[in-house]
């Protein structure tokens, strides 16, 4: 059983079991999180269930592993013959869940 949740204006593909890293949520390891916005619920018998944007009464439900920073990206800017350059470093905070049960 799979499902499309929504969560950090992202949308992730999930099964029960996955471990998937999204945008940082408040709370520390062990914490259960819910997730309301189920945007597609997919059976075990090629079911799909599609919401319109949303399913009603679906739910996923994980638990908080880790928080974490992604590793550093480097944003360069240049404007040629003016000698201007300009360098800045951007860690993004995630935070790492198991799904631990999807419901529709």
């Amino acid at each position: 059983m799979g499902a499309i949740i929504r969560t950090g204006g992202k949308q992730y593909l999930v099964n029960v079991g996955d471990i998937v890293d999204i945008e940082k949520l408040e709370g520390v390891s062990g914490d259960k999180v819910t997730f309301e916005e189920v945007l597609a619920v997919f059976g075990d018998k090629n079911e799909i269930t599609l919401g319109d944007p949303v399913i009603a009464d679906a739910k996923v439900e994980g638990e908080l592993i880790d928080q974490y920073k992604d590793k550093k990206i480097l944003v360069f800017k240049m404007k040629r013959r003016t000698r201007y350059r300009k360098t800045q470093g951007h860690r993004q905070n995630l935070t790492k869940v198991k799904i631990t049960k999807i419901s529709s």
